[in-house]
């Protein structure tokens, strides 16, 4: 017997790329459990399956910065006495990313490269410890939001926010909505798919000189890089990234800051019209500005 949920949880979350960078992604993620009926005659409940399986795939993806552990970039050093890691993704080119964050802050998925199919098979591992021993199979889908507008990937960090949005680098997929006098503009909306294409979005107040940093770092030098560095509930996070990957803003990066970033952009750009930016984080949710 089968049991399927689907759009059972969204994950929100980024993982690092040696071509595109820090990538901010949200993944839909549907289930099928395979397995003998139990003594309630279920395979398993389904309040029970939403409840223990996204209370798994919240733990260990969302809101977390994925690392490619076996990558030939990646270099991986824990503090045992801080339970702090450090990341560096040492690409070409100068765009090199590093990271000191506290551990929970990332999941080191170890394969090459971070897709749909090392992600899910990485849940699939963690998720089967956790069924009960009537479920013998576990097949897990994870797919995009169907955006047939223009979308972006940004990565941010949130070091006022109580919860998971702390962490410096997790990220979402977010279409955007861009109204002009009234009407949609697909011109804008391209003009913000592409200047957030694989963005990191970062606050000025934020911006640290390298030697204020913690990271043990070889090279003494970032000018084609911006130091970002604070402390939050959940610890200390660092992180160094290249300007052209960048965007800077002059107040928190939530999605109601960001959405009326963009509407007064949109102002500035365009001062004879009026706008509306619908501004999404991920899927199904965000936030609605004027200017």
């Amino acid at each position: 017997m089968q049991l399927f949920v689907n759009d059972l949880t969204v994950m929100d979350f980024s993982y690092l790329c040696p071509q595109r960078g820090m990538v901010g992604e949200s993944w839909i993620v549907d289930v099928i459990l395979d397995g003998d009926l139990n003594e309630e005659s279920m395979v398993l409940d389904f309040s029970k399956v939403k409840k223990r399986l996204k209370a798994l795939i919240d733990e260990y993806v969302d809101h977390k910065l994925l690392i490619p552990a076996e990558h030939d970039y990646t270099r991986i050093r824990r503090n045992e006495l801080t339970d702090m890691v450090q990341v560096d993704f040492d690409r070409p080119d100068n765009q090199s990313i590093h990271l000191n964050c506290p551990a929970e802050a990332y999941a080191f998925v170890y394969t090459e490269q971070v897709n749909m199919a090392s992600v899910s098979q990485y849940l699939k591992e963690i998720i089967a410890t956790h069924l009960p021993e009537n479920v013998e199979g576990l097949e897990l889908t994870l797919r995009t939001e169907d955006i047939p507008t223009p979308y972006y990937h940004y990565t941010h960090g949130l070091k006022k926010h109580d919860g998971n949005c702390q962490r410096i680098a997790h990220g979402h997929r977010s279409k955007v909505l861009v109204y002009q006098d009234g009407e949609l503009s697909e011109k804008w909306q391209k003009y913000w798919a592409q200047r957030w294409q694989d963005i990191y979005i970062g606050t000025h107040e934020d911006i640290v000189a390298v030697q204020q940093l913690s990271l043990q770092i070889s090279r003494s030098s970032f000018e084609q890089h911006y130091c970002f560095a604070y402390e939050a509930s959940q610890g200390s996070f660092e992180l160094i990234i290249p300007k052209s990957e960048c965007d800077l803003v002059s107040t928190d990066s939530t999605v109601e800051c960001l959405a009326q970033f963009m509407a007064d952009e949109q102002k500035k750009l365009a001062p004879q019209h009026s706008f509306k930016v619908l501004a999404f984080e991920g899927v199904g949710k965000g936030a609605i500005a004027n200017a």
